[in-house]
């Protein structure tokens, strides 16, 4: 029976090749980052108006579909008792515009690749499972139990998507999602998303400077000036998702001369390969006007600087280039006014150095042989003289804890004037390798790649992370960079055909034999 159904599936899924192509077309057109809520609409429109589309494809296929109040959507093979959920999601992160291919929300097949955002996380394996299901149906495959096809919304910003699913639903009693590499993955790092804030005196400055400043300003200094001493740095601001490194960062530096900070910034060029982008700001081109407009020396002025690295998956921090982290460094080697801001920002840039992607700096780096090494990134800052705020994000592996890992990071961020708010640690994930569940979802990828399949370890949480039973099954390869989550993310059009064929018989095993 095997190699009968094997054929029929594999034949049908050739055939409905081009079909596949249109209907991720479909979904990656829609821009579903997540938004501001709207009534009935819990992560935006663009979410809203993805799972809208995707309960339309799934009533195509012939699946039953329900829409759980725009979190998540599903589709039922039958309406036997349930043998397994599939889980995907179509929320995706936002994009720049440093694609060079395509448009990020125009897709487009080139040399067997399909590009666009999320062709690879999470909209084309959804799609892949999509047309499993249909297969099944279609051919009238015999299914002791059902399968149900998830999709949600929110997974690229806390699953609360699930949270909510799953506060009406069961678990199913096996799950996998196709949200990661082949051949499975069934442990996953646990994960530390941490944010800080520090408030500061007037203007940055220490607190002894500012009561200086004000007796001074009593003799007849000028206030401004007191209040505000050059050269300074204005702001600084860079990324905007925690699970993602930094591409680009801004910030403004006043008093410097032109010259100086490109010197700077040529030594850190080359130390990182982030590029730094020099020039007036608008601003400072009208205060340097003189009164007939004649623009006058804008050295020492107002300089914007535009920070140009290479995003990457925070869980891989080491294969992207961070904006962030090379921009505290030029900021650290400018010749600035001390401040308690300044002072902050050499603090951040000491403890979590711009080559430092496994928290060495910090005393928490570790590794265990099964889950792999700490990895850090740091992905969010937002600073003013008066203020900053940011993030960091760490995946951990079995034997990190809050003890060992989080409350040593608090302790060091303490001492330096920023306070981290104590947040509960996500625990790594297992689930066991020998189980039968395993060894299917193995002979499935081994019977259509040739290739011997053995459980891995992941730093990205999946969506399946607090599921009992669940494990990551495709679509990737680990030799592919499909730049997930990067500019030109693509997925290979070869590899979502057959990650159709693996789930199709993979669903048919496991709902006729466990």
């Amino acid at each position: 029976m095997e190699m009968e159904y094997k054929k029929k599936l594999d034949a049908y899924i050739d055939s409905k090749r081009e079909e596949m192509l249109e209907d991720l077309k479909l979904l990656v057109r829609i821009d579903s980052k997540k938004g501001a809520p709207e009534s009935g609409k819990p992560f935006g429109s663009g979410p809203a108006a993805v799972l809208s589309a995707a309960g339309d494809l799934m009533r195509k296929c012939g699946l039953s579909v329900k829409n759980y109040e725009n979190y998540v959507v599903t589709g039922d093979l039958t309406d036997a008792p349930r043998g397994l959920d599939i889980l995907a999601h179509l929320d995706v992160v936002p994009v720049t515009q440093d694609w060079t291919v395509t448009d990020p929300f125009e897709p487009k097949v080139v040399d067997g690749r399909i590009y666009g955002r999320g062709t690879a996380d999470d909209k084309g394996p959804a799609i892949a499972a999509l047309y499993a299901l249909r297969a099944i149906k279609e051919l009238g495959i015999p299914m002791r139990k059902s399968v149900r096809l998830v999709l949600g919304s929110d997974e690229e910003c806390g699953s609360s998507d699930l949270d909510y699913y799953y506060g009406i639903e069961q678990e199913a009693p096996y799950t996998f999602t196709p949200d990661a590499d082949f051949p499975v993955i069934n442990i996953e790092k646990g994960r530390l998303e941490a944010e800080f804030y520090a408030e500061f005196g007037e203007n940055g400055r220490r607190k002894e400077q500012c009561a200086s400043a004000a007796e001074h300003t009593a003799d007849g200094w000028n206030a401004t000036e007191a209040q505000a001493p050059l050269p300074r740095l204005r702001s600084l601001r860079s990324g905007d998702k925690a699970n993602v490194v930094p591409g680009r960062a801004v910030l403004e530096v006043e008093g410097v001369p032109e010259k100086t900070v490109r010197a700077v910034a040529d030594v850190v060029e080359k130390e990182t390969g982030v590029r730094f982008l020099i020039a007036e700001t608008d601003q400072a081109r009208n205060a340097l006007a003189d009164g007939n407009g004649t623009q006058t020396d804008l050295d020492g002025k107002l300089l914007r600087i535009d920070v140009c690295g290479q995003a990457a998956h925070a869980s891989t921090p080491q294969e992207g280039k961070n904006a962030l982290t090379a921009a505290l460094r030029l900021v650290s080697r400018l010749p600035l006014t001390k401040s308690d801001g300044l002072d902050a920002l050499c603090s951040l840039e000491r403890l979590m150095p711009y080559e430092d992607t496994c928290g060495r700096t910090l005393g928490v780096c570790r590794e265990e042989e099964q889950s792999g090494a700490v990895t850090l990134c740091f992905s969010i800052l937002d600073y003013t003289p008066e203020r900053l705020s940011g993030a960091f994000d760490m995946r951990l592996p079995i034997g990190c804890t809050e003890e060992n890992t989080k409350e040593p990071i608090m302790r060091q961020l303490g001492e330096c004037g920023i306070h981290m708010k104590d947040v509960p640690m996500t625990k790594p994930h297992y689930v066991p390798g020998d189980s039968d569940f395993i060894k299917i979802l193995l002979e499935s990828y081994e019977r259509y790649t040739g290739k011997k399949g053995s459980p891995l370890s992941t730093g990205g949480g999946t969506y399946v992370h607090g599921l009992e039973r669940g494990v990551a099954f495709g679509c990737m390869s680990p030799e592919v960079d499909n730049h997930m989550h990067g500019d030109d993310e693509f997925m290979e059009i070869g590899t979502l055909i057959m990650s159709a064929k693996i789930f199709a018989d993979a669903a048919v095993r496991i709902c006729n034999e466990l």
